[in-house]
C-alpha cells in the first residue's frame, strides 16, 4: 500500500505544481535566474521530501559544515538507489542539479522541473552526447551553480560499503572551474526500495558530507589521480562504524 500511496502521490504533486513549472520556464527562458532559482530552492527540497516522508525514511546527515559557503562546488557521490536522488537533492545546502541519464529527460513534469535545475542529461552510448553534457555542466558551475554528480555511472548492485570505479570525466566539471570537489558517501539508500523487491519499506539511511577537496591549481598528476582519491574517501568513510 505504501508503494502505491507514493507513486499517486508523486504524480498528484506534479500535476497539483504544473502552474508553477510553466511559470518558472517562461522566467527561465526570460533569463529571470533570480526567480528560477527561489522556485526551485522552495519547491524542489519540499516535493523530494515528501517523497522521503511516504516511503518512511529518516536521515541521520554529518559533515554539513564541510560545504563551500558562497562558492560552487561539485558534489560527488556513491550511487546505489533512485532514491539518491531525492536525499541529494534535500540533505545538502540546497537543491543543485545533477548530471542525469537521458532517459529521464522524457518523463512528462520531471524533465520540466529538472530543467529548472539545471540539471544537464546524458546518452552514455553517444560520445557527443556525453562530452557536450560535460560542456555544459561546466558552464553551469563556472556561472555560480553547484552540481551533483554519481560518477559511478549506474546504480551499485553490489554489497553494502562497495563502491564502482570512478569515471574521470565527471571530475573536469571541478577542474576546468578550479571548484571544489565535495564527496558525499550514501549509505543504505537500497533499504527503501531496491532491496524489498521493489516495494518500499521504512529505512533509516546515514549521509556523510566529507571535506572539499580543492581542485584550484593541480597539476596535470593530481587531476588524473583525482577520481580515484574521491573514490577512496567515500569508500572509507562507508566502511566507518556508524554511532
Amino acid at each position: 500500500m505504501r508503494t502505491i500511496v507514493w507513486f499517486l502521490y508523486f504524480w498528484a504533486y506534479l500535476i497539483w505544481a504544473n502552474g508553477k513549472l510553466r511559470r518558472g520556464l517562461r522566467d527561465l527562458a526570460a533569463g529571470n535566474d533570480r526567480a528560477v532559482d527561489e522556485l526551485t530552492a522552495r519547491w524542489v527540497p519540499h516535493w523530494a521530501g515528501s517523497l522521503l516522508r511516504l516511503a518512511g525514511v529518516t536521515v541521520t546527515v554529518t559533515g554539513k559544515e564541510n560545504i563551500p559557503a558562497g562558492r560552487p562546488c561539485v558534489f560527488v557521490a556513491n550511487h546505489r538507489s533512485y532514491y539518491d536522488i531525492p536525499l541529494m537533492l534535500t540533505q545538502l545546502d540546497g537543491p543543485h542539479g545533477l548530471v542525469s541519464k537521458a532517459e529521464v529527460d522524457r518523463i512528462p513534469l520531471v524533465r520540466g522541473w529538472m530543467r529548472l535545475l539545471r540539471c544537464v542529461f546524458v546518452d552514455r552510448a553517444d560520445t557527443h552526447s556525453s562530452l557536450e553534457a560535460l560542456r555544459r555542466a561546466t558552464e553551469n558551475v563556472g556561472r555560480g551553480y553547484s552540481m551533483i554528480l554519481f560518477p559511478e555511472g549506474t546504480r551499485n548492485k553490489g554489497p553494502e560499503g562497495s563502491v564502482l570505479e570512478f569515471k574521470g570525466g565527471a571530475f573536469r566539471i571541478a577542474t576546468k572551474n578550479g571548484a571544489p570537489v565535495v564527496p558525499v558517501a550514501i549509505r543504505n539508500s537500497r533499504d527503501i526500495m531496491e532491496n524489498n523487491g521493489g516495494w518500499m519499506r521504512p529505512a533509516h539511511v546515514t549521509i556523510t558530507i566529507l571535506p572539499p577537496v580543492e581542485t584550484a591549481g593541480m597539476d596535470r598528476q593530481a587531476v588524473r589521480a583525482l577520481p580515484e582519491e574521491i573514490r577512496g574517501r567515500i569508500e572509507a568513510a562507508l566502511h566507518q562504524k556508524e554511532d
